[in-house]
């Protein structure tokens, strides 16, 4: 029974990635509205990524699903802590 749960699950997401086959490709309607949850700018896909147009975040695409956490994403190069991250960008921060 496990199994053609298993098996309808991965064919229903095959079915609806893109026809590259990239099952972290996020929906263009969907990335339209998401922002970064720190610095509140828009967000851009690179590969397994999203990245916030404001300091550069970078928020991990597991399973076709954005992990939108500050604490989850990766940060940019040259910024060795959230805390140096946010110390950088705070005129750009909303409070």
């Amino acid at each position: 029974m496990s199994d053609a749960s298993s098996s309808s699950s991965s064919s229903s997401s095959s079915s609806s990635s893109s026809s590259s086959g990239d099952t972290n490709t996020i929906d263009p309607e969907l990335l339209s509205i998401l922002r970064c949850p720190l610095t509140r700018s828009r967000l851009r896909q690179e590969g397994d990524f999203l990245i916030g147009e404001v300091g550069g975040l970078a928020y991990p695409v597991r399973d076709g699903i954005p992990v939108m956490l500050v604490e989850e994403a990766r940060l940019p190069q040259g910024i060795a802590s959230l805390d140096e991250f946010k110390s950088r960008f705070a005129d750009q921060i909303p409070h």
